[in-house]
């Protein structure tokens, strides 16, 4: 699934091509994607300029000026710029096209992304109730610490839960407890206050290395000019049970956790 770095290496990659266009038209091929396409968005939007995209979560806000688009690319979608005469494959659902030619095509074999909008994004029901975004000041050591101390749920849950903090999926939850030498199972109570800071921190470092490397490719993903992500590459502890560990050498371990499949070191992570 698209998580926070590659909805971000996503967005960063199209706003310098769309910033300052005009929506001419939108095809919608199919519109049963998880929530249907609104008949009406064509009409609402084509005509208006984008005057920038923005992030909340792993949602992406195309913002129009008197109507806001959002886009969520759900288990496997991506958006991609196309050539004003590719042809559109089987799962190439909806088309943008801007007034110079450039067409953005959401492809989504499963269907469970969305495509929506809105006059009001912060109080959409969608985004309203979100957490703090992770690189930001809001997200802190006083925050997460407060959050934990009312949840006995296991750390890895807590941090995975977008209405503590939004963006930390499996991988780099997985990745962010090692680095902060956490075991996932941890109760999210017991965490003290240097813990959540050291967690704080790897979070942030994790997030940050995976948006420099353009995400983590399994599966279905790749960013808006049709090139994989790479942080898979540099993970240390996810997909990797039963190898060495690359701190102390004790073999990963896996386990699974509301149905995810966790990696950790049980060396390095207490």
């Amino acid at each position: 699934m698209p998580e926070l770095p590659e909805v971000e290496t996503t967005r960063a990659g199209l706003l310098p091509r769309l910033q300052h266009r005009t929506l001419v038209r939108i095809v919608v091929r199919d519109p049963r994607l998880r929530w249907p396409v609104p008949v009406d968005i064509e009409a609402r939007l084509s005509g208006l300029t984008l005057k920038g995209i923005a992030r909340r979560g792993k949602y992406l806000l195309f913002d129009f000026g008197t109507a806001t688009q959002i886009v969520h690319l759900g288990m496997s979608g991506s958006l991609r710029l196309a050539g004003p005469d590719e042809p559109a494959a089987l799962h190439d659902h909806v088309d943008w096209l801007f007034d110079d030619g450039t067409a953005l095509r959401l492809r989504d074999p499963r269907r469970f992304g969305a495509v929506l909008w809105t006059e009001d994004p912060d109080r959409h029901p969608l985004l309203a109730h979100l957490g703090p975004e992770p690189l930001t000041p809001a997200f802190d050591a006083a925050y997460l610490h407060a959050q934990c101390q009312r949840r006995g749920a296991a750390i890895k849950q807590v941090i995975m839960d977008a209405q503590v903090v939004v963006g930390v999926g499996n991988i780099y939850a997985s990745e962010s407890l090692f680095h902060s030498g956490i075991r996932p199972g941890t109760a999210a109570r017991r965490l003290t206050r240097p813990a959540c800071a050291r967690l704080v921190a790897a979070i942030k470092r994790v997030l940050a290395a995976a948006i420099a490397a353009g995400g983590s490719s399994l599966r279905d993903y790749v960013a808006s000019d049709g090139e994989p992500g790479y942080f898979q590459l540099q993970t240390r502890v996810y997909d990797r049970e039963g190898l060495p560990c690359k701190t102390c050498g004790a073999p990963i371990r896996r386990i699974v956790q509301g149905q995810r499949a966790t990696f950790y070191c049980p060396a390095c992570q207490r």
